[in-house]
């Protein structure tokens, strides 16, 4: 649903001061060109319960953004209005106006930290085709970016994240090791025609017990070289590689790695992020494995569905597979050249049904409920907001002190700091997820 679409009718947000604990949310939906299209879009499926729009089956639904960032804001809903029809027109106001006019509704240590304001954003991605390869500025480089290209660079935040996967999700995530790229350089020739012998052979005399400083500026040397050669060039090349790839194919198997390689050239023919690829851990997550991020580590999601958490910020350094602004010169930069497979989180149980992911930032933490029929469980209360999404099913929730509230999929959820949620499954099953700030950042003096 589009920002034309709703309609405030003169409500002033500060008498939503929270006679309903828990607030219903309309959420943000983004139609980047990488997201599955109609209803085989998970983000579709989840727009549609939660706004009662229409899905176009040619369109697109990439992104359900949950949270107050300006760049995809979500309203609070009425509790009396919600029931009378989900047609557009329902009296909402930003999120971001409730929590400001009543920052207790955060809880002191949050506005101490952050402000007025929701350090996360929660999102829902359905992926059929490979995102950009991109990392995230810290928050040096973010105000510097911010300052010189506010347009480009939306704010001046950093950006760590967490990918938890919903389904078989695929990225490709930070460089890998020292002894992979060895044997990348010396079976991938076409990265020598690009980046010249000069270069390449570099790689070949650095060794793991190596200062790590060392390492990382060849890695560094070679990978620039790589993202800048020209763009004729590129495409000349990567055209002879998957040439030699596909005649190769007739007598040997190709690896996991070539096979995505190839695949990213059909997406992006010519791209230099196709043979950039060689370069990054090629990860599979299972449904329940999560992946985190921190600033300036290179990423790029490849396909499946994912519930994604980040700092608040929406700022992106793209160096390849995109139509979009490349900045391959800032992104080649500014990475850390950390080499080796990334850390997998699988969560840790806080109750038989829920399962906590907590990446090493305090902006946020995410829990994934599976609760079935008749089962309850309960959320603790903790010193900072949430935001809750029921992804299948349907169930209830309570606070302590407010009557049942029904929940089904699709309903995206605000509860302030310090209420205690308790939950009963009344489908088969009933998943959800909450994010909210870190529980590390509480327990900081």
């Amino acid at each position: 649903m589009g920002a034309d679409a709703i309609h405030t009718n003169g409500h002033d947000p500060a008498k939503l001061t929270g006679e309903e604990e828990i607030q219903r949310l309309r959420c943000a939906v983004k139609n980047y060109e990488w997201g599955k299209l109609g209803p085989d879009s998970l983000v579709a499926r989840l727009h549609v319960a939660n706004s009662g729009c229409r899905v176009d089956p040619d369109v697109p639904y990439a992104e359900l953004w949950m949270g107050t960032h300006e760049s995809g804001p979500s309203h609070v809903v009425k509790e009396e209005e919600f029931g009378s029809g989900r047609d557009g027109s329902i009296c909402m106001v930003t999120l971001k106006s409730l929590v400001s006019d009543n920052p207790d509704l955060l809880g002191s240590r949050v506005v101490d930290k952050w402000g007025r304001d929701l350090p996360f954003i929660f999102k829902v991605l359905s992926v059929t085709k490979a995102l950009s390869i991109q990392a995230h500025p810290n928050k040096a480089l973010a105000e510097k970016l911010h300052r010189e290209d506010p347009l480009l660079y939306r704010d001046a935040n950093h950006k760590p994240e967490i990918a938890l996967a919903v389904t078989h999700f695929q990225a490709l995530c930070g460089f890998v090791s020292l002894k992979e790229l060895k044997e990348v350089i010396a079976n991938v020739p076409e990265i020598t025609e690009l980046v010249g012998s000069k270069a390449a052979d570099q790689i070949f005399k650095v060794h793991e017990h190596d200062e790590d400083e060392n390492v990382k500026s060849v890695v560094r040397l070679i990978f620039t070289q790589l993202m800048s050669a020209s763009s004729n060039e590129t495409k000349q090349v990567i055209s002879q590689m998957k040439i030699r790839l596909i005649s190769e194919s007739q007598h040997r198997e190709l690896s996991e790695k070539e096979n995505l390689v190839l695949e990213l050239e059909k997406q992006y023919p010519g791209d230099v992020g196709v043979i950039s690829a060689f370069f990054f851990n090629y990860v599979k997550l299972n449904p329940g494995e999560a992946l985190y991020l921190d600033a300036d580590e290179p990423h790029a999601y490849i396909s499946g569905d994912c519930v994604e958490c980040m700092a608040a910020s929406d700022n992106v350094v793209r160096a390849g597979l995109t139509p979009k602004h490349r900045d391959v010169q800032t992104l080649c930069s500014m990475l850390t050249y950390k080499l080796g497979y990334p850390e997998i989180l699988k969560g840790i149980p806080l109750t038989p049904y829920i399962t906590r992911y907590l990446p090493p930032f305090d902006e946020f933490e995410v829990d994934h409920c599976d609760l079935p029929t008749g089962k309850s469980t309960v959320f603790p209360a903790v010193p900072g907001p949430s935001i809750y999404l029921v992804i299948e099913g349907n169930g209830r929730l309570q606070t302590g002190s407010s009557s049942q509230l029904l929940v089904n999929q699709g309903d995206v959820l605000f509860v302030p700091a310090n209420k205690e949620i308790h939950v009963t499954g009344e489908s088969e099953v009933m998943k959800l997820y909450r994010a909210g700030v870190s529980s590390r950042f509480f327990q900081t003096l």
